[in-house]
């Protein structure tokens, strides 16, 4: 039998069906809202810029908001299973202040990013059990929603394999490691619900073949919006090296290089879309006992030149440095032969090789470490130009 409900009923009803009618409908521009920000993301490739939290209070006023698409904030620590800000009245006037940059530039994405070289010690554990991991994961998305920042980066070194000395690693991080993002994913939707806004999860890879051993890339990316690689520090033993050449150099025998990790990646399983690839603002400095072609020579030394504003202006063709270019591996290097050195990085005419290279195989987009490495921002610009 039919019933008809009286007039309160009806009135009710009415109501009932306008509420739905209406949540559905702010539910839908929300997603409309995330999705149309994915896209204009997506329109130009990404240009990320690590930027050291750990150096102290930033000097923001020193960023070009403009030239970048995201800021990574490096970095954030991990502490009896969570994600730890270890000097929050820092890092709360560095988010301040970065914020501030979307005045510059609107569509500015800012995240933190959790671990790092120094850092990554904890992850293992902290991401051993289904509980361990909502408590991480609910932890590092706590951080971004009270400060209202726009992503975690997760920077692990590394899953399943050494990285620092005395970091915990084991063969569990192997699915743990995508169970790890599957549980960061599920946070940030439900952020996403709450403030009508995309949330990106990314993360940073070693730039070399062996991580993919320890790791389910394929399975890992679908939680993921960028896949960094980190193609620098691509070393081989005690050879002196390019440590970021694009190509396999012909001078010595290697199978390290840019574009042998972004066909490795892509081979097992992560878009082109989501590939990003790593530029070092910094130089490696070898020492070898004897100077003969230096690369692939045996060295004695090894250690970080920070950063390029300080080789180009001092270095290059100065103080006893040569400056020779790689036209195989499309990298420059300085050779020192009165004290044996030789001087691998990048330059603005290898920046712009690489980032023809993202534009030709249709990648994310790029990023570096880190922005204070270049004061002057000479590869910044290069980038700038090559990819805006």
């Amino acid at each position: 039998m039919l019933l008809f409900p009286n007039k309160k009923g009806l009135n009710a009803i009415i109501l009932t069906v306008f509420t739905v009618a209406a949540m559905l409908f702010l539910t839908e521009c929300r997603r409309g809202k995330m999705q149309e920000e994915t896209t204009a993301t997506k329109t130009r490739p990404a240009v990320i810029g690590y930027v050291g939290g750990f150096h102290g209070l930033l000097n923001t006023g020193n960023i070009e908001a403009n030239k970048l698409t995201h800021i990574n904030y490096a970095f954030v620590d991990i502490k009896d299973g969570k994600a730890f800000l270890t000097n929050e009245k820092t890092d709360s006037t560095n988010f301040r202040k970065l914020n501030l940059l979307k005045q510059q530039n609107p569509d500015l994405k800012i995240l933190i990013s959790i671990g790092g070289w120094a850092w990554s010690e904890n992850f293992s554990d902290a991401v051993l059990t289904d509980a361990a991991r909502r408590t991480f994961a609910k932890s590092s998305v706590a951080i971004i929603k009270k400060y209202n920042l726009d992503g975690v980066d997760i920077d692990w070194e590394y899953p399943g394999m050494p990285g620092e000395e005395g970091n915990i690693f084991r063969p569990d991080d192997k699915q743990n490691y995508t169970l790890m993002f599957q549980a960061i994913r599920n946070e940030l939707d439900v952020l996403e619900d709450e403030v009508g806004k995309k949330k990106l999860l990314t993360t940073a890879v070693a730039g070399f073949a062996e991580f993919l051993k320890t790791t389910e890339m394929e399975k890992a990316q679908q939680y993921l919006d960028f896949v960094n690689l980190m193609t620098y520090d691509l070393f081989q033993g005690d050879t002196v090296v390019h440590h970021a050449g694009l190509y396999p150099t012909d001078i010595y025998k290697t199978a390290k290089s840019a574009d042998n990790a972004v066909k490795a990646f892509n081979a097992a399983g992560v878009p082109m879309e989501k590939l990003v690839m790593g530029i070092p603002f910094y130089g490696r400095k070898f020492t070898v006992a004897k100077m003969e072609k230096g690369l692939g020579q045996i060295r004695t030394k090894q250690e970080y030149i920070d950063g390029y504003t300080y080789i180009k202006d001092s270095l290059v063709n100065k103080k006893g440095y040569q400056e020779y270019r790689d036209e195989v591996a499309k990298a420059p290097y300085l050779l020192n032969a009165t004290t044996g050195e030789v001087l691998s990085y990048d330059d603005e005419q290898s920046v712009r090789e690489k980032c023809k290279y993202v534009l030709d195989k249709k990648l994310g987009g790029v990023m570096f470490w880190e922005y204070d490495s270049d004061p002057k921002k000479y590869l910044l610009n290069e980038i700038d130009k090559a990819l805006k």
